[in-house]
């Protein structure tokens, strides 16, 4: 599962560079919003390689600045602990939501050093009219291998879109961490998953 996780994690990360969605004051389509970002957020991660590098911590601050601003980690949350959340009180959820996002800083910043200006293809976009919830498919080239299928799952919020899942190759990323996270509840308690979380990050 850990394996899992930390290729899920790298492909991600390599994918992610292309979708740092910003807040822009006039609304746009998700896909095209993607597209639009990809150029410049690949640039940003060229142009500060020598700094990551040197700096381990200065990713942290770049994931932060680019990716985790777009992303709904409460509803990512909400369906990460299932029925789990529902029992939960105010001060267990907020715990786990500040310490889930560490956990996503961290693994991206470790497998952000991997990437190596991988292809990245989108896909045709495809949703009725008026939809709120949506999806921007996408493929990662892989040297010498098959490419590997992206899926961003997005829902507009107001006048912006959020993340609240991305499917790799068929495996959810927010399903994935449910499986693994439900399992350690169910042995020792929402408690010290916490913290087991807040040691690691």
């Amino acid at each position: 599962m850990k394996r899992l996780i930390k290729v899920m994690s790298m492909l991600l990360v390599l994918s992610l560079a292309s979708i740092a969605i910003m807040a822009i004051a006039t609304p746009t389509g998700p896909q095209e919003l993607i597209e639009s970002v990809a150029n410049q957020t690949l640039e940003r991660i060229k142009k500060d390689k020598d700094k990551i590098k040197a700096d381990p911590k200065f990713v942290n601050g770049l994931i932060e600045e680019l990716v985790l601003p777009n992303f709904d980690f409460e509803r990512m949350s909400r369906w990460v602990l299932g029925k789990h959340w529902r029992k939960a009180n105010d001060s267990q959820k907020q715990q786990f939501i500040e310490e889930f996002k560490n956990l996503l800083i961290r693994t991206y910043a470790t497998s952000l050093l991997e990437y190596s200006n991988q292809e990245i293809r989108y896909l045709p976009f495809r949703a009725a009219a008026g939809a709120e919830e949506v999806t921007v498919r996408s493929e990662i080239d892989q040297p010498g291998g098959f490419a590997i299928p992206i899926d961003y799952q997005l829902y507009q919020k107001g006048a912006e879109w959020k993340v609240f899942d991305v499917i790799i190759d068929d495996v959810s990323l927010v399903t994935n961490y449910r499986s693994s996270f439900s399992r350690e509840i169910r042995q020792s308690g929402l408690d010290n998953l916490i913290k087991s979380l807040a040691e690691k990050n």
